[in-house]
């Protein structure tokens, strides 16, 4: 065969080749894998899964290694407020923002390591249970949540309703953790509480931002319009935040339109400002309530009706959350929960991790700080603890005097706890345990609430502005 002949009866096999292949690929039943552009930076973490997929001494979970690997992506970012969470941890994030879910209603988490409370839920176990903004939870059910970040921790924490789960908390400026049983129920989506303090002026709680809250919030202020309201104490105590636009519909309300509610920088610098849309003139005066539980979207409310309506806040310094996230679903149902970036208030302060200071500052009374008393525990004649402690700085809070407070339990704590339990009907045998416990800790509820100065405090510049 001539040497011409025999160059182009290549170049047609080749060609044939080719042709052939492709067509198989195409429409053929096996479909070539698709492979992502080729990333330099990508090679030592493929190396790092073969390795492990084919040498290690057990077979692997290929998912979880791809889980692991971008959970830990997300922790090298060293952001408490970024997460990547599982199908089953997405559908619990998604249903704590638009539906009752079932749990101990605990805004949490993930501080310098420790998984901290930010704030209970108003009505919730854990607030029935005493539990306060920086309390650490130490372990669930005995498991250490050492190195779980905040998404795993509501995984453990959360279940059905009425299970019971056990916490150990440890408390700041207390030295001994304290063990915290509660019983799981439903945590409502019901977030506006509103009533008239007296014949003019109501109070109206908002305990989260959720997806209905503007519209809970508009119906609750109709109703004490018609109720007489002249004067409105709006309470953000123990307020987590939540949602951005609902933060910003509501502050609508009360800033004039087109001044700044609250203004978003990006990774470069670049500042978006968002502006009142509505009137934002209400016709009767404002006073918000903050403390160290108001985080996130309360505080971007708290700042905003400040600094751009000229409104008071009473209270303590709140949490001090100045990021925003957002949420990226993945198609197997996972999720990235990460930040996008920072809030400031409408003077440009960014006010992350130095919370915003009110212009009247005012503590609850000391017993409102007091910590939980484990009910299951029996406090009895000639035992010494910090529990005894506790429960002596109790019944001297709500009049039953024991004659010491330094955690030993004699005789005269004995008659106190005799007169306490007569008072309530209960088995008067000077033993703290049990119902006695928790009717000490639920009588003490009422008297914070009572004598809530915080509240007495707002009222009182409220009826100043109202002149």
């Amino acid at each position: 065969m001539k040497k011409f002949h025999f160059i182009m009866l290549l170049f047609f096999l080749v060609f044939l080749s080719a042709g052939i292949t492709t067509f198989a690929l195409a429409f053929g039943k096996e479909k070539v894998v698709t492979v992502a552009p080729n990333r330099a930076e990508f090679n030592k973490l493929y190396e790092a899964f073969d390795t492990l997929k084919n040498g290690f001494y057990k077979d692997v979970n290929q998912k979880k290694l791809i889980n692991g690997a971008i959970d830990g992506m997300v922790e090298s970012l060293d952001d408490p407020y970024s997460d990547y969470m599982s199908n089953e941890e997405a559908e619990s994030f998604h249903s704590s923002i638009s539906s009752s879910f079932e749990g101990i209603g605990a805004e949490i988490q993930e501080k310098d390591g420790h998984i901290i409370i930010v704030s209970p839920i108003k009505g919730s176990p854990a607030e029935k249970a005493g539990l306060k903004p920086n309390d650490m939870v130490v372990s669930v059910d005995g498991k250490s949540l050492q190195g779980k970040n905040s998404t795993e921790a509501v995984t453990m924490i959360r279940g059905k309703k009425g299970t019971k789960v056990v916490l150990t908390i440890q408390r700041p400026g207390t030295d001994a953790p304290m063990t915290v049983p509660l019983v799981r129920d439903t945590i409502p989506i019901e977030t506006v509480y509103g009533e008239m303090v007296d014949d003019s002026i109501a109070k109206v709680q908002i305990t989260s931002f959720s997806s209905n809250t503007a519209k809970e919030l508009e119906k609750t202020l109709n109703d004490l319009h018609q109720k007489g309201m002249k004067g409105l104490v709006l309470d953000l105590r123990q307020n987590p935040g939540g949602l951005l636009d609902q933060a910003v519909s509501i502050t609508s309300m009360f800033v004039p339109k087109g001044k700044i509610i609250v203004k978003e920088e990006d990774r470069n610098g670049k500042i978006q400002e968002i502006a009142s849309q509505n009137d934002g003139n209400p016709d009767f005066p404002l006073v918000v309530l903050i403390d160290k539980g108001s985080a996130s979207a309360s505080e971007i409310f708290a700042a905003a009706v400040k600094e751009s309506a000229g409104v008071p806040l009473v209270g303590e310094k709140s949490f001090g959350k100045g990021t925003v996230q957002t949420a990226a679903d993945f198609k197997d149902g996972s999720n990235l929960k990460y930040t996008i970036a920072k809030w400031l208030t409408p003077k440009g302060n960014w006010i992350h991790k130095k919370g915003i200071v009110p212009d009247v500052e005012v503590a609850l009374p000391e017993y409102a700080t007091l910590p939980i008393i484990d009910p299951d525990k029996e406090l009895a004649v000639s035992t010494s603890s910090t529990e005894v402690q506790t429960a002596q700085k109790m019944l001297k809070a709500i009049g039953f005097d024991p004659g010491r407070d330094d955690g030993f339990f004699d005789e005269k704590t004995k008659e106190a706890v005799v007169k306490f339990q007569t008072s309530q009907n209960l088995t008067a045998d000077g033993v703290l345990k049990g119902n006695t416990t928790l009717k000490l800790m639920d009588v003490l509820r009422e008297k914070i609430k009572t004598n809530d100065t915080q509240l007495q405090k707002a009222v009182e510049v409220l009826k100043g502005r109202m002149k």
